[in-house]
């Protein structure tokens, strides 16, 4: 499962050959074919691999 938050929109992902086991890149670029957009604008996102092997891509926290 990968768990994407994109411009205040969430999406669930279930596809069994893009999973946990996959490079940050690789998810990207998944995740940037899934909602039609170039992957330059996933630049500042983070590819979170949960401990249950779910993925988790999300926009980089910024404090302070």
């Amino acid at each position: 499962m990968i768990h994407v938050r994109y411009q205040g929109r969430s999406y669930d992902i279930n596809n069994q050959n893009v999973n946990g086991s996959r490079n940050a890149q690789e998810i990207k670029q998944f995740v940037a074919r899934f909602l039609d957009v170039k992957l330059k604008d996933l630049n500042n996102y983070v590819v979170d691999h949960r401990p249950n092997g779910s993925v988790i891509v999300r926009p980089e926290a910024v404090y302070g």
